[in-house]
């Protein structure tokens, strides 16, 4: 999208906009003048309100266009207060500037709360808490001190093994139990509130998210002081700990937006694999293995990706051409992130040439065609049957590939507006259609990293029934059948395949694994191993 974007600038910039525009209608000479000071014309919104367009009804902001941002943000906090709200407690963990500068004061006003002060007892960043205390200069070091980070974040450890992070967690104990008390609650609502860019509003699409990879960032902590408590030999505290990133990931992936989504699976991913290094370091009892998987059946489920596809994906969508409608295609210019000396050469082309070039755009052909292909997106991910969501994942994204081609690039569309001779309705299309080709989520991989995630999940309870398995007989089975019906009702299959999951016993323990969602049977390879793999597997010990 980004490319796209620069592409239309650099069109419009070297554009000479001191001549008229071929086949544009007699009076229509575009003049480039000084377009300093002068206040964009106001926009008449110019589309219908309906399902089938603008897809709710409402709120209306003062100049007659649906505010988005505040009908996500009613939907997204229904039955939530600042008393069980997960958010809440993780900005009283973080301080109100995690990424260095502070949020919209309409973010707090969603959330119900005051702005946590300037100074408190706030988490401190790794790298931070080594240059302050340490004098170490993660710019220089940095390498060196994220690879110890991952084997204490891997392996059992002891504060003799590294004192360094030993301190670190200490120094953020207030903070990281927030973080615990915050896993424990029953919502997660993250107001979605616009930021102005070039000190104008910048719509949905610019909202900001500096809380979700912090709570990232909380997880590889909590982890680490899982593995120091299993080091100690507190293998209960251990093991509250990895169950409160397990709780922290699906909290956060009930968020609004698809990187919450990715956000919370990579924080399962997380606890998952601690919980293996738990379950080989802790030999827990049968009695405690019983309690584990208890505590595992009753974390909340995870929340379908289709749900954010389904409202806030569209949402920002729909957002954009409301966007578009009220602002022009310069729009754009603002949506694409750029910087520097190339994008305010662009931008000064862009001012007071735009509105001419659009004329009257009739939208209900973009938010029409846009919600045609978010209910298709919808539909194939709900779909119960893999092989179902794949089949028709591969037409959607046919569909949008041959909608790419027969609708162009920007420098297509203005061309076409500059022309002046397509209607309304066929202006709005031809941008509509461009609009879905760029815009659309890559849901198909989306779905994957989901799919992917609860095969992992079913990979960690069957780990824990094997370890059951195990302290009955003194041994491991020889096939994952013997488990049923004693252990389990029915053996779960590998949800890539269809097949049985394969399993192998070792000298030490077992192997098994997932195809995964390329479904070739790689010998239980990962992303981690040379070559690397796409199956999903547990071996026990693990490596």
């Amino acid at each position: 999208m980004r490319t796209a974007f620069l592409g239309l600038l650099f069109f419009l910039a070297t554009m000479p906009w001191n001549a008229v525009v071929p086949d544009a209608p007699a009076g229509a000479a575009i003049l480039q003048d000084d377009p300093k000071d002068k206040p964009a014309p106001k926009r008449r919104p110019t589309f219908t309100i309906g399902k089938e367009t603008t897809f709710v009804d409402g709120p209306i902001d003062k100049d007659g266009r649906i505010d988005y941002a505040t009908a996500l943000n009613k939907k997204l906090s229904q039955g939530v207060t600042p008393q069980n709200n997960a958010v809440v407690l993780l900005w009283r963990a973080h301080g109100p500037k995690p990424e260095g500068a502070p949020m919209p004061a309409q973010f707090y006003t969603w959330l119900g709360i005051e702005a946590p002060p300037d100074k408190g007892d706030y988490f401190i960043d790794m790298g931070k808490f080594f240059k302050e205390e340490f004098k170490i200069d993660p710019n220089k070091e940095g390498e060196t001190i994220w690879d110890l980070s991952q084997k204490a974040t891997d392996k059992p450890w002891t504060p003799k093994d590294y004192p360094k992070f030993a301190a670190w967690l200490k120094a953020n104990e207030k903070p990281l139990a927030l973080v615990v008390e915050a896993s424990k609650r029953p919502h997660y609502f993250s107001p979605l509130v616009p930021s102005d860019i070039d000190g104008s509003p910048g719509g949905l699409i610019a909202a900001l998210l500096p809380g979700v990879q912090r709570c990232r960032t909380f997880a590889q902590a909590l982890t680490m002081r899982a593995m120091l408590k299993l080091g100690q030999g507190d293998h209960d505290g251990a093991w509250q700990d990895l169950l409160a990133v397990h709780r922290l990931g699906r909290l956060v992936a009930r968020g609004g937006t698809l990187i919450e989504g990715l956000v919370g699976i990579a924080i399962e991913a997380i606890a998952s694999k601690a919980e293996i290094t738990y379950l080989d370091r802790a030999k827990p009892s049968i009695k405690q293995l019983d309690a584990c998987l208890i505590d595992l059946k009753k974390l909340p489920p995870m929340p379908p990706m289709a749900e954010k596809m389904d409202l806030a994906e569209r949402f920002m969508y729909l957002d954009i051409v409301m966007m578009l409608d009220k602002r022009g295609l310069k729009y754009l210019d603002l949506v694409a992130g750029l910087a520097g000396d190339g994008t305010k050469s662009a931008t000064a082309a862009l001012n007071g040439v735009i509105d001419i070039l659009v004329g009257q755009v009739d939208w209900d052909p973009a938010m029409r065609n846009g919600n045609v292909f978010f209910d298709r997106m919808k539909a194939a991910m709900l779909a119960k049957d893999r092989a179902t969501r794949e089949k028709e994942f591969a037409k959607i994204e046919t569909d949008v590939k041959l909608l790419k081609v027969k609708s162009g690039d920007w420098t297509n569309v203005v061309l076409l507006l500059a022309r002046g001779k397509e209607g309304a309705q066929a202006k709005g299309k031809v941008i509509g259609d461009v609009l879905v080709s760029l815009l659309l989520p890559a849901m198909h991989k989306v779905q994957n990293a989901y799919d992917r995630s609860q095969q992992v999940q079913d990979n960690l309870q069957l780990a824990f029934i094997l370890a059951k398995y195990h302290r009955d007989n003194g041994r491991y089975p020889e096939k994952l059948d013997a488990l049923a019906p004693k252990y389990l009702e029915k053996v779960p299959q590998d949800s890539f395949s269809g097949k049985p999951l394969v399993y192998r016993v070792t000298e030490t323990g077992y192997f098994f694994y997932s195809v995964g969602i390329n479904g070739k049977d790689e010998e239980g390879r990962t992303y981690g191993d040379n070559p690397p793999g796409d199956d999903l597997g547990v071996r026990m010990p693990p490596r």
